[in-house]
């Protein structure tokens, strides 16, 4: 099963909180916020912004760190590593083998005629 927003920043909470050895009137004062929304925040009734969640993580003696990384896109159903997999097998039976001499049209010098 799946957390919620709510449920996940309040787990994230709860055990740093526990871990912090603090009161929850201590954390809420060192956090900048009530206790009675600190309390909310942990039972997963109500959700802290990101620059709170933070803020009350940095009180309970630890650092909030988030990281980005790309995702797979799809395109029609099919992810992007295979489809790009697929067109590079498709190259593969194309010929490698180049011609020594060039094989194109050779065309007269046209002369300039000035009047």
């Amino acid at each position: 099963m799946s957390q919620t927003p709510h449920s996940w920043a309040g787990t994230l909470l709860s055990s740093a909180w526990h871990e912090s050895g603090l009161s929850l009137r201590q954390l809420a004062r060192q956090a900048n916020t009530s206790h009675a929304t600190l309390n909310a925040y942990i039972k997963g009734s109500k959700s802290p912004s990101t620059a709170t969640l933070e803020r009350v993580i940095a009180a309970c003696g630890y650092a909030l760190d988030v990281s980005l990384r790309p995702r797979v896109r799809f395109s029609n159903g099919v992810p992007r590593g295979e489809e790009l997999a697929d067109v590079l097998a498709l190259a593969e039976q194309f010929p490698v083998r180049h011609s020594k001499e060039l094989d194109a049209p050779i065309f007269a010098k046209r002369i300039r005629s000035s009047a």
